[in-house]
């Protein structure tokens, strides 16, 4: 089945892995990014909205460009891979707020508006809106915001420690290797082929999933066994 997807988020690191797995799926009819400002592009599949991602019309503006989306055929995702990295430490919780909750819940909430049923979200390993720690905090908030929304089919992301990431020095993701499970290490690159495997069968399915590390890679390298 041919789908599309419409994303914000696509310029960061973990934004790039997603849309280069998308890219490497023949089933992907098309992408197309919700930026801030005008990027280069090198692939005839992808295109980009320049939106201001802060004005209050954003949820109305996303809405538009995904009924123009979903006229044209196809099934139509919605993704957001925004993330702040390490950049989080330099930021008010108020700052924070504004972007993984207020920037990414009215994107959810317009993509939800246009039509679109099917939704992924990367978020972080425990999040909880109840948490002392501010970043988990706001995750958990994030998350509430979206779950809100009322996609059929939510699929929120939550890895721990992200190596290949520009934003993770390179002693942490070595030292992350020593901690199992879902607080350790996982591959950017896993991340991505984890969201292209939701993607292409999310039409297909119902309800909110919550994936972690373990099962990230285990959907990645599905991915690459289905490839050989």
């Amino acid at each position: 089945m041919s789908y599309r997807v419409l994303i914000i988020g696509g310029t960061g690191e973990v934004g790039s892995a997603v849309i280069r797995a998308l890219l490497a799926d023949s089933a992907c009819g098309g992408i197309v990014m919700v930026n801030r400002r005008e990027i280069a592009l090198a692939d005839a599949r992808v295109r980009q909205v320049v939106l201001d991602t802060s004005a209050p019309v954003l949820p109305d503006e996303v809405a538009a460009v995904a009924r123009d989306m979903l006229a044209r055929g196809d099934v139509v995702c919605g993704a957001s891979c925004v993330g702040v990295g390490s950049g989080s430490m330099k930021w008010t919780e108020e700052q924070l707020k504004a972007l993984e909750v207020g920037v990414v819940g009215g994107f959810a909430r317009g993509c939800h508006a246009g039509g679109i049923t099917h939704f992924a979200l990367l978020s972080a390993v425990g999040s909880d809106s109840r948490s002392r720690f501010r970043y988990v905090r706001v995750m958990g908030l994030k998350e509430a915001a979206v779950e809100a929304v009322g996609f059929e089919r939510l699929a929120i992301f939550r890895p721990g420690i992200i190596a290949g990431n520009a934003h993770t020095p390179g002693y942490v993701a070595w030292l992350g290797r020593l901690i199992p499970g879902r607080f350790g290490v996982i591959a950017q690159d896993d991340i991505g082929r984890a969201f292209e495997a939701e993607l292409r069968v999310a039409a297909t399915s119902k309800g909110n999933t919550y994936l972690e590390n373990g099962e990230m890679r285990r959907l990645s390298r599905q991915l690459v066994r289905d490839a050989r």
